[in-house]
């Protein structure tokens, strides 16, 4: 890494630079950070409350929401700084830095949401071996080796792309500073990158998403077995929130990395973005508390609104 390419700054400029509307986005991504900020650790704190709630499908739901805070705290705070302040500006190291953080977390999480739906395909197409197959020592791995993945695939894809030379434009059309953004503006040339890019779209998207299939799959063909719609219905239940995260989060990021190129290239990829980065992670966990009957009543329990309710309904009686 010569002086030259550390001396490079680069100009975020996500959005049209309109100050009378930067203040407004600045209001709109502060909310979405705090709620999805809020609803994780209120998740977390719920699962680790709750006695009834310490297995190995929590488990993996507390760390996908400590991923999620992760997640969005490497690009959001930077972003809305800059709709604050109008500053743009970013140095080489610091853009880097957030592009290997970001990507470890979505490959963390990328493996994160496979290691779910593994859990969900042994609990309800082998039951009798999940306390066997989910132990806490094969979930603690699971979850240690998502984050190993993620950093390991992350230092390579940072180091590649620190070799870039940027002598053109330094303008990032992006939210943050994202490795399809900057091979844009890259004077190298990027031809084997780009082979690197389609092996780790394959290795860290494709293929753990192929697994979930699978595992999905090999659910609702378990599923169907049951005999009664109740059965079904009830069993199915405990996947639908995981399914639902998952569709969510692998359309926006093939919608982001896999969309072909198209004339509205660049304000489609700052569209999914906002999905990708923040809509996303602050609907988790919404989705798991409105899906799950269990949280719901854990949550209720937690804030007492089931002892209010009866305490009110025995002030009405006794009048």
């Amino acid at each position: 890494m010569t002086n030259q390419t550390i001396a490079v700054y680069f100009h975020i400029s996500g959005f049209s630079v309109s100050p009378g509307k930067q203040i407004l986005r600045f209001i709109a991504f502060l909310l979405i950070y705090l709620i999805g900020l809020m609803g994780n650790l209120i998740l977390i704190s719920v699962t680790l409350l709750e006695s009834h709630l310490q297995t190995p499908m929590y488990f993996f739901l507390r760390n996908l929401a400590f991923v999620d805070i992760c997640y969005t705290s490497v690009t959001l705070p930077k972003l809305m700084d800059i709709f604050l302040t109008g500053d743009n500006v970013v140095s080489f190291t610091p853009c880097f830095t957030q592009l290997h953080f970001f990507t470890t977390t979505g490959c963390t999480e990328v493996v994160l949401l496979t290691s779910m739906a593994y859990d969900r395909y042994v609990a309800i197409c082998n039951p009798l071996r999940y306390s066997l197959v989910m132990n806490n020592r094969s979930c603690t791995q699971l979850v240690l080796g998502s984050w190993l993945f993620g950093f390991v695939n992350s230092l390579l894809v940072t180091i590649f792309a620190s070799r870039l030379s940027f002598c053109g434009s330094k303008e990032i059309h992006q939210l943050f500073c994202d490795i399809k953004s900057l091979l844009k503006i890259s004077c190298s040339d990027i031809e084997d990158f780009q082979s690197i890019i389609y092996l780790e779209v394959l290795i860290a998207g494709l293929c753990p998403f192929l697994l979930s299939l699978i595992s999905y799959i090999k659910i609702i063909m378990s599923v169907l077995k049951v005999q009664s719609d109740e059965g079904r219905k009830k069993t199915f239940s405990t996947c639908t929130s995981h399914l639902t995260v998952l569709l969510l989060f692998y359309g926006t990021i093939f919608c982001m990395y896999i969309r072909p190129p198209s004339e509205h290239s660049e304000n489609m990829d700052q569209f999914f973005s906002v999905l990708y980065v923040a809509v996303t992670p602050m609907l988790n966990p919404l989705i798991y508390s409105l899906r799950n009957q269990e949280v719901k009543r854990a949550l209720k329990r937690i804030l007492g609104i089931k002892r209010t309710s009866l305490f009110w309904e025995q002030i009405h009686f006794n009048q």
